[in-house]
């Protein structure tokens, strides 16, 4: 009766995501009587989600077994699909490579027209991804979401649509790309999709909208992601990947002090799961961070850190180098690394630090290469950012050429573009560059302006070294520090402007991908300073000082 109540409370938990129960009631019932095939699956899965590889490996491999037993190969092959491929996300491609082939001998020598084949194309349609052969992946995604069509396969269609839209992005049909990876999201939000199969879909959706800096999209399904982790106990793998995507955007959009917070939060839980790919991003993430803030040392560490868990240091090494003062080793970084990016997501960042150091050293011909190329990749995305990327490269180039004017033009559109995608930070450097060239020209009340707003903006942001820069262009003339509204920190004014346009809490933390406990705590602190006690008398106080 005991094993009985125990299997029974582990599906019950299986079925509303309650994966620490579903793995520890199961795994009692295993120990009394021996679970059948779908119930080791669920095992398997719910190991998986707790971050339990061990166990959950252990728990397919069972379950593969036992289907053979009962002439069941294509529910076998099933079991063995899942416990390859999460054994090479995880790193171990030979021992995961061996149980894909198995599967595909089981299923060859069975010669079954089955849903199957279709998931044992994923690996051969992901290998000519990978390989760069993007037009042959396409086909084999499109053939794959076929038969999921046929066998009304929830799961495989997500997966196949996903990989078509990838395909797509690498041909460079960007626009008809996301077109599909927003198709193979609705499946997951709507519910259609297990949570193995959505976790792996969310994660690669916004890794490609962040390659073409897509970053509405990304936004968008960074906090759908969120959302989705917060619903299900004790979810271990994609919760990382998402704090990190968590950090990028609370960077983008200058709360530092968050994204930090986001960052060393995704490393710490990373760290947990070794093997895991995403603890590199994370590592180089907390990098770019400490660099800009100036936290020299710790930021080198980041960057030596990520290059041993498999991710690339640069730009953000050459970037530190550049900054020290280290002009030629930053050169040679940024040299060799370039020279080796192959894939069209990984080349924008590096030719917009390769931009910087080339202009930094002189070498005027390779960095008007670089803009050369990061204006034509722009032109093929419809990115405001990276139409930005492009024109404030053009800007510096012009302006290092001794043509101020034309910097200017080109300077003015990365500004607005940048605007457009909230960015303080890029905006500020924009306004440095700016000033210098007003300076050129002569105009030099509006280079002190100018000059003086990216002061404000890099003292709020804590980017000291460009700080730096900033005040030894000022001078003596450099802004004295201007005290703001009730003592209201600049994440506070963020949510009264949010507050005053109407937006609830849950809009609000949506918009700053922060949650609504935290947006309900800004409030009450906003409340106290300003001696109201309604949203409505702080919008009032919002307008009343030109906050809004």
């Amino acid at each position: 009766m005991a094993t009985g109540d125990a299997r029974t409370r582990g599906r019950a938990a299986y079925e509303r995501l309650a994966w620490r129960d579903a793995y520890e009631e199961l795994s009692a019932a295993d120990r009394r009587t021996p679970l059948d095939a779908d119930d080791l699956d669920r095992l398997a899965r719910a190991a998986y989600l707790t971050g339990n590889l061990e166990a959950a490996t252990a728990a397919w491999e069972r379950a593969h077994h036992l289907l053979l037993e009962q002439d069941a190969p294509a529910q076998a092959v099933r079991c063995a699909f899942w416990l390859g491929l999460t054994l090479v996300l995880h790193g171990e491609h030979a021992r995961g490579g061996g149980w894909l082939a198995r599967a595909r001998h089981i299923l060859d020598d069975a010669a079954l027209d089955c849903v199957e084949q279709g998931y044992l194309g994923l690996p051969v349609a992901l290998r000519s991804l990978d390989t760069g052969d993007a037009a042959a992946a396409y086909r084999h995604f499109l053939r794959i979401t076929e038969i999921a069509d046929r066998f009304d396969d929830a799961d495989l269609r997500a997966l196949g649509r996903l990989g078509q839209g990838q395909s797509l992005v690498a041909r460079g049909r960007a626009a008809q790309g996301v077109t599909m990876l927003d198709e193979a999201m609705v499946s997951v939000t709507t519910g259609e999709v297990s949570p193995v199969s959505s976790g792996i879909v969310y994660c690669a959706v916004i890794l490609a909208c962040r390659g073409i800096f897509d970053l509405r999209r990304v936004q968008e399904w960074t906090a759908a992601l969120s959302r989705w982790c917060a619903g299900q106990q004790d979810l271990a793998p994609y919760r990382g990947q998402c704090l990190v995507h968590r950090s990028e955007i609370l960077q983008l959009r200058g709360e530092w002090g968050d994204a930090m917070a986001e960052a060393q939060r995704a490393c710490e839980h990373l760290a947990e799961a070794p093997g895991d790919p995403a603890l590199g991003t994370a590592l180089y993430q907390s990098g770019e961070l400490r660099r800009l803030r100036g936290d020299f040392a710790h930021a080198e560490r980041c960057y030596r850190e990520a290059v041993g868990r498999g991710h690339s240091a640069q730009p953000g090494l050459a970037l530190l180098r550049l900054a020290q003062g280290r002009a030629d080793d930053a050169l040679a970084a940024v040299r060799r690394t370039l020279a080796e990016a192959e894939a069209a997501e990984d080349r924008p960042r590096l030719l917009a630090g390769s931009v910087e150091v080339e202009l930094a050293v002189g070498d005027t011909e390779r960095a008007r290469h670089a803009v050369d190329e990061l204006e034509a990749i722009a032109a093929g995305f419809d990115s405001p950012y990276l139409r930005a990327v492009a024109a404030y490269g053009r800007g510096c180039l012009l302006l290092a050429g001794g043509e101020p004017e034309a910097a200017c033009t080109a300077l003015h559109r990365a500004r607005n573009a940048w605007q457009e995608s909230e960015a303080p930070y890029e905006v500020a450097r924009v306004r440095v560059r700016l000033a210098r060239a007003y300076r050129t020209i002569g105009d030099h009340d509006t280079a002190r302006w100018e000059l003086e707003a990216a002061d404000a903006a890099f003292e709020r942001l804590g980017a000291e070294p460009d700080r730096k820069e900033v005040r030894a262009l000022l001078g003596p003339s450099a802004r004295s520090r201007v005290p703001r509204p009730a003592g209201l920190t600049p994440r506070e004014i963020e949510v009264l402007r949010l507050v005053a346009t109407g937006a609830t809490n849950r809009e609000i933390a949506n918009r700053l991908v922060i949650s609504e406990r935290t947006v309900a705590r800004h409030v009450s602190n906003i409340f106290g300073k300003l001696g109201v006690s309604s949203r409505a008398a702080a919008t009032a106080y919002a307008y009343e000082h030109d906050l809004v």
